[in-house]
């Protein structure tokens, strides 16, 4: 097997021309990175790749001077430029380099080689996700995938950034990450596209060269940067600037016509038919199976996420505005929530004792919620909030519970829907519904079953402000009937505020239940409040295995501590705010004020879709789902903020509803809508009743 290393080099940079050929420690950043290169063990040989333009010939010169083998080819079309060289050096594996990474080390490009090889992977690489310095990039793939990619690749930006559409099509290949085992040096920037880049990468040059005694001209070692005693080698500019040509070539994609081509879903159509089988529904929970998503107009099956970003198992990328039904509030692969759970990992998954990290997280959630005096950790939200319920019914020896929101697939709750079959009928008599805002429907339930309500459970806020003083007084009310006020803030706790719904509306309820966000996607959820209520657990029976499983305690830790450390609320508040204004502007410039409006809370708004004549909601809501999907958003209508959206994302989205409105209006207008329909239109999973 030939290992080639192909670098990828030309004058032409944007922000920092000739950069490539300017000198760092004395020695151009091209003979840095081609000496790094040659150091590795396992490359047969190292070939730059430039283009066929003028001003690349003193890269073809320096080539020339320096005995590097060089292949020229289309300056835009860098995947053809690197198939193209992989060709001519008769590689059968291909490391791809950049020139601009002046701080390559050659153990970390044979550990991902190595990986590559052990893991038998079409492709493996450090960025995917990335967890090391920016500019200590590396990817090994096999030449027959690059092959591939070159054959079939359509969209601008993967043509011009070469692995994009290997990864995209983790259905198709076997991709593998080398992750960094020091968290948080995914925010260092060690590579150089800017003269300040360039300035810093001379500092850090002299301060390496002074602490380990070797010269300036000689390869340095990633380790030995980050001994430095020095701000350079904390700087944190690659959070933000990482892949910023990569996300400006996304956004060009979408204005290209030539990049639109309908996007497919066979593969999903295909593992569709699979998993039902052997999966009731094909899925495991309703809001991602096809009861959510129109069968044949939509992705069904997903492979990969990173950031705010989704791959569907037929390789098309997606904006995601899902975000695992809010369970991802920093974004798929965070840097800090991932070394948290790989070092975990390396310590155990679940235990025959309880450990310290229960006590751990218990003390952060007691620090940051109101309510929180004590904390008991399940699983799922409906665990949560069957925890609570279970406890006010115990505290008061009452049955009757009030409800107030969604509370998850338990008796207690589901049997006062429409899917209540296998719920016992006296179970189902013992809850009671009542809407938001509607105080005088909660106390004419506590007329109606005198002494015999527990408590009230509610989202304390979903799509709806609550009226002055409607909590306070709510919590009032109850106790005065000795009954409990619980919030379920499964979905506003880590979301609306730190220490959630009820810290910003300054109402503390007796007991609280959070989850989703929690964890970034982990499974845990917690039941929190008052000590004397709490205590109950002392004596009824909420016990499971896996209640205190390590690996989603661990995630919870850090990103509790994120959320503490970064503008993680404020941020999705902001994004939140920004982008629901901009489609509120669309909305009413396409004349569908009277059929869809915006509600609920800037981290998650709710497009609530009003009947029309001759189409109903849900198939207003399936054209939209349908057409989202084709700009590349995956949605169900609502936007699940998350930290890692970034602008880019944003205005992929904002740009699919301008798109997408005026078809909706079109087809209304035409009284066409359902009769347009290319897939059956969607149903509501349940009504309450």
């Amino acid at each position: 097997m030939r290992t080639v290393a192909i670098i990828q080099a030309r004058m032409g940079s944007s922000r920092l021309p000739g950069k490539i050929l300017m000198p760092i420690g004395g020695v151009p950043m091209l003979e840095r990175t081609v000496n790094a290169a040659r150091a590795v063990s396992g490359i047969d040989a190292v070939i730059v790749a430039t283009t066929d333009n003028a001003q690349d010939n003193p890269v073809a010169e320096w080539c020339a001077q320096s005995g590097v083998e060089i292949f020229r080819g289309s300056e835009t079309d860098v995947l053809d430029r690197f198939s193209g060289a992989a060709k001519q050096a008769a590689a059968d594996v291909v490391v791809r380099l950049t020139a601009d990474c002046p701080f390559l080390d050659p153990a970390i490009v044979a550990e991902t080689l190595a990986l590559h090889r052990i893991a038998k992977a079409d492709y493996a690489s450090n960025v995917a996700p990335p967890s090391w310095p920016d500019g200590l990039d590396c990817e090994v793939m096999t030449s027959a995938v690059l092959d591939v990619a070159a054959a079939e690749a359509i969209r601008t930006s993967d043509r011009e950034h070469v692995t994009p559409f290997i990864r995209a099509n983790r259905h198709r290949f076997k991709v593998v990450n080398l992750p960094c085992p020091i968290p948080g040096v995914h925010r260092l920037r060690w590579t150089v596209d800017t003269q300040e880049d360039l300035e810093r990468a001379e500092r850090l040059v002299g301060a390496a060269s002074a602490f380990s005694g070797k010269g300036a001209t000689e390869t340095l070692r990633w380790t030995e940067l980050l001994h430095c005693d020095m701000p350079q080698v904390g700087d944190s500019r690659a959070a933000d600037g990482r892949n910023e040509g990569y996300r400006i070539s996304l956004t060009a994609d979408q204005k290209s016509p030539a990049n639109r081509s309908p996007r497919i879903y066979k593969n999903s159509m295909g593992l569709l038919e699979r998993a039902e089988k052997t999966i009731p529904t094909g899925a495991q929970t309703f809001s991602k199976s096809r009861y959510q998503f129109p069968v044949g107009a939509a992705p069904l099956f997903l492979t990969a996420g990173q950031g705010g970003r989704v791959w569907d198992v037929d390789g098309n990328e997606y904006v995601d505005m899902v975000n695992g039904l809010l369970c991802v509030s920093l974004g798929y692969c965070d840097p800090e929530v991932d070394a948290a759970v790989r070092a975990q990992m390396d310590l155990g998954v679940s235990f025959s004792l309880a450990t310290e990290l229960e006590a751990e997280l218990s003390e952060r959630l007691v620090d940051i919620i109101p309510a929180a005096e004590s904390v008991r950790f399940t699983k799922n939200g409906s665990d949560a909030t069957s925890a609570a319920v279970r406890i006010v019914r115990a505290a008061t020896g009452r049955n009757r519970i009030i409800s107030c929101g969604y509370h998850g697939w338990h008796d207690w709750y589901i049997g006062a829907t429409a899917r209540s079959l296998g719920v016992p009928e006296a179970v189902r008599d013992l809850t009671s519904v009542v809407a938001y805002n509607d105080l005088e429907a909660v106390e004419a339930v506590l007329m109606r079953y005198p002494n015999q309500i527990a408590g009230l459970i509610m989202e304390p806020a979903n799509i709806t402000e609550p009226d002055p003083g409607y909590l306070a007084d709510l919590k009032e009310l109850l106790h005065r009937h000795g009954a409990y006020l619980v919030f379920d803030e499964v979905i506003t706790g880590f979301r609306f505020s730190l220490g959630g719904a009820q810290e910003l509306f300054g109402v503390t309820p007796d007991l609280a239940c959070f989850g989703k966000g929690m964890a970034n996607g982990l499974p845990l959820s917690a039941v929190v409040g008052r000590s004397d209520l709490m205590a109950q657990f002392e004596h009824i029976f909420v016990s499971g295995t896996f209640g205190g499983e390590a690996l989603s305690l661990a995630a919870a830790i850090a990103v509790v501590d994120k959320m503490r450390r970064e503008p993680v609320i404020e941020t999705i508040n902001r994004n939140g705010g920004a982008l629901g204004a901009a489609v509120e502007e669309v909305i009413s410039s396409n004349g569908l004020g009277a059929v869809m409006k915006l509600k609920g809370f800037d981290p998650w708004r709710i497009l609530m879709i009003q009947d029309q004549p001759g189409a109903d909601a849900m198939a207003i809501k399936t054209v939209l789902i349908s057409e989202m999907c084709q700009r590349g958003v995956l949605t169900l209508g609502s936007h699940n903020m998350s930290y890692a959206h970034s602008e880019a994302d944003l205005r992929q989205v904002v740009q699919a509803y301008r798109e997408v409105l005026p078809i909706i209006a079109d087809k209304l207008a035409r009284n066409r809508l359902v009769e347009e329909l290319s897939v059956p239109p969607l149903v509501p999973v349940f009504k309450v009743r």
